[in-house]
């Protein structure tokens, strides 16, 4: 089985890019599983269901998330609705939406599972535990595990993949909007990426307007950032994972340039 799991996509520049490049890719890598961060998706602060349906209708099959995800009240609603939209299993139990999504792709038993680390990050359960927990609730069939760890450590990201080797097919990591090359195949078959980059504008700070950001380090009243435009790239990787065991086979890094 082949995978496709693109970085955070920040804001217009990002979704403009994953919208007028997603088939091209699935065409060229033969992908059978499509899968997005899309907690920046909507100005670079959670999402809408219109972009969501938009995306999903074009080629994207499962959208990961994180911290933001819940930043636009009508994510709460949507997420209610769209079990292919998934937030950090690690959240409270009461949270709305799934931690993972399981579905079949031809034919193979696939989950793709959401944790946020806890290092520099909003409080939320342990993500070693947790994602324990949901590993244990699917079926022995469900051969083909990606994991996307939404995390700011280096340490964290690098020690889940650890904990997961052999046990998932990839752990993927985000919330960085800057991509690493670390990329991988653990011991055990388990494909890893410290941070899979950000899919979006980089004339500005991590997707967001130089000025902006600048402001907000050198000023106490300094406005929430917009997002930035020029100098898209889309970040991913590419996975090539036997769907009898769930080892992966290969992992290619994607680093695209995007004219717009």
């Amino acid at each position: 089985m082949k995978v496709l799991m693109i970085g955070d996509v920040v804001a217009k520049p990002g979704r403009i890019a994953v919208l007028e490049r997603i088939q091209d890719l699935r065409e060229q890598h033969q992908i059978d599983l499509a899968i997005m961060n899309a907690e920046n998706l909507a100005g670079g602060f959670s999402v809408t269901p219109t972009l969501c349906e938009q995306l999903f209708s074009s080629g994207i099959d499962v959208m990961t998330s994180g911290n933001h995800i819940f930043d636009k009240k009508e994510a709460i609603d949507y997420i209610r609705k769209q079990p292919r939209l998934i937030r950090p299993a690690n959240y409270p139990p009461n949270t709305p939406g799934s931690g993972y999504w399981a579905g079949e792709v031809n034919g193979a038993h696939v989950a793709v599972m959401n944790v946020m680390g806890r290092v520099f990050m909003p409080p939320s359960d342990d993500p070693f535990r947790v994602i324990d927990s949901v590993l244990a609730s699917l079926p022995a069939e469900t051969t083909v595990r990606i994991v996307d760890v939404h995390a700011e450590a280096t340490s964290e990201k690098v020690a889940m993949g650890w904990h997961l080797d052999g046990r998932v097919s990839a752990v993927l990591g985000t919330h960085t909007h800057v991509q690493t090359a670390d990329e991988r195949i653990l011991p055990g078959g388990t494909a890893y990426l410290t941070d899979l980059g950000m899919t979006g504008s980089y004339a500005g700070v991590i997707g967001m307007n130089k000025s902006d950001v600048i402001a907000r380090f050198t000023s106490v009243t300094a406005r929430r950032a917009e997002h930035s435009s020029g100098q898209v790239r889309i970040c991913a990787a590419v996975l090539d994972i036997d769907e009898s065991s769930g080892r992966a086979h290969k992992i290619e890094r994607l680093n695209l340039t995007h004219d717009q």
